[in-house]
Order: structure tokens, then C-alpha cells, then sequence
């Protein structure tokens, strides 16, 4: 059991945030979770905790989206998804703490520029065209940073914006490709150790902010722009992606 204030000090608004993020906004923003996690603890040890948080999570997000829920899309993205996870099974012990802590502040400072810039746009254009293609490959590399450190939402989002989607539908395709996503990677992180007592144990101590943070999530969707909660987690999401970065390279 981690004793330190300054880890709760990051894991509670990390939870929230991705909780937030699951509940209300397709779970992009929850790619700032494990970077954030990670300025206390190894990127390792962050992932393993927020694993079962977010499998708890999906529980109530599926409820909260029970009627919008794109389970034909799952056909296109899921396939290519199972073969992200392997992938990132594989080299998962090949990967270094600062390796890992260098990927996680390279996908924030892409993600953050990706939105400033409006790259997605031109991305979604060539995912348009490539169809099916792009679903898997989209779903791949979902899969691959989903297992690294939860970070599958931006890929998925970029690809999804190109299906027309209404702003519920959206979320609702999202919540039901991360549950099937984070529960079949409770098999590898259990088979790598990621899910020992002393990680279970954190975040059962965490477990109670999991529903606390769809449920914001969902009511912002509801009553809030968009607009103003990405403009403040984006800053929030760059400066942490640099921290990282900085930390990883001189590490």
C-alpha cells in the first residue's frame, strides 16, 4: 500500500479525470491518467492500478449508454484491437520505465497538438477513404497504447470522427470498444504481474471515485460545452506530456 500523500495527490484527480473523460467525452482526456500517475509512481505500476478502475468504470458507462451503444461498429475495430494488446504483450518487457514514460509524454504532446493544430481533420479525411482498413489499423494501434498505458482513446476518436456519428452515439461506441478492450487485458496484465495485491489493494482504496467520476462525466455531457473542459485539461494534458518526455530522455 502506497503511503506517500503526493501519489493520491495525483491518482485522485487522475481517476476522476479518466472516469470524466470514460462518462462524458469519449474517454480521449483519459490518456492523461497514467502520465499524471506517473510523475509519483513508475508508468508500470500506474497502468496496473488503473486497470481494474477502469474496468469498474465501464460497468457504469455501459449502463449510462445502454440505448446508444454501436455494437456493429465493434465488428471492424475489435479484431484489430485483440491484435494491438498482443502485440503490446509482447514487447512489454522490453520496454523500460523510461521508455515507457517517453511514449506516454510523446503520445500527450501529439494528442495536445493534434487538437490545437486540428490535424485530426486531415487524419480522419485518409481514414474516410481507406474504410475497413482504417477501422483495423485504428483498432490496432487503440489496442497497442490501450495496453502500454491506457491511452487507446485518441486513435479510436480520430477514426470515429469520420462515421458521422451524433455526440452520444459517439461516446456511447467508445464505452462499449473500452470494455471489451480493458477486460480482455486483465488476462496479459495478470499473466505479467501487473495485477498484484498490492496494486489490487490501491485501487480498492480508489475503487469508490470510479462511478463518482462517470457520473460528473455523463452530467457534463449533458449540461457543458465541450469547449471549456478540453481547453483546461489540454494545457494540463501538454505541460504533463513535457514533464514526462523530460523525465524519460534523462532518465
Amino acid at each position: 500500500m502506497i503511503s506517500d500523500p503526493l501519489f493520491y495527490l495525483a491518482a485522485v484527480p487522475a481517476v476522476l479525470l479518466f472516469g470524466i473523460a470514460k462518462g462524458g467525452f469519449g474517454g480521449g482526456l483519459g490518456v492523461a491518467a497514467v502520465p499524471l500517475m506517473a510523475l509519483v509512481v513508475s508508468p508500470v505500476q500506474a497502468a496496473g492500478i488503473l486497470l481494474p478502475l477502469l474496468c469498474l468504470m465501464d460497468l457504469f458507462s455501459l449502463w449510462a449508454y445502454r440505448n446508444h451503444l454501436n455494437i456493429a461498429m465493434q465488428k471492424s475495430l475489435l479484431p484489430g484491437a485483440l491484435i494491438g494488446i498482443a502485440v503490446g504483450t509482447l514487447l512489454f518487457g522490453y520496454l523500460s520505465a523510461s521508455a515507457i514514460r517517453i511514449i506516454l509524454g510523446v503520445i500527450a504532446i501529439i494528442f495536445t497538438l493534434n487538437h490545437w493544430l486540428g490535424l485530426s481533420a486531415w487524419v480522419a479525411d485518409r481514414a474516410r477513404r481507406a474504410g475497413r482498413v482504417a477501422a483495423m489499423s485504428s483498432g490496432a494501434l487503440a489496442g497497442f497504447t490501450s495496453f502500454i498505458a491506457h491511452a487507446g482513446g485518441p486513435p479510436i476518436n480520430i477514426y470515429l470522427l469520420t462515421q458521422g456519428l451524433d455526440r452520444t452515439l459517439f461516446v456511447g461506441t467508445t464505452v462499449s470498444f473500452f470494455a471489451v478492450v480493458n477486460y480482455a487485458k486483465l488476462i496479459p496484465y495478470g499473466w505479467l504481474g501487473l495485477l498484484d495485491t498490492g496494486n489490487l489493494w490501491i485501487s480498492l482504496v480508489l475503487a469508490p471515485l470510479a462511478p463518482v467520476g462517470v457520473a460528473i462525466g455523463v452530467w457534463l455531457h449533458r449540461r457543458v460545452s465541450d469547449k471549456l473542459f478540453f481547453q483546461i485539461a489540454y494545457v494540463l494534458l501538454f505541460i504533463v506530456g513535457l514533464r514526462l518526455l523530460y523525465e524519460g530522455l534523462v532518465g
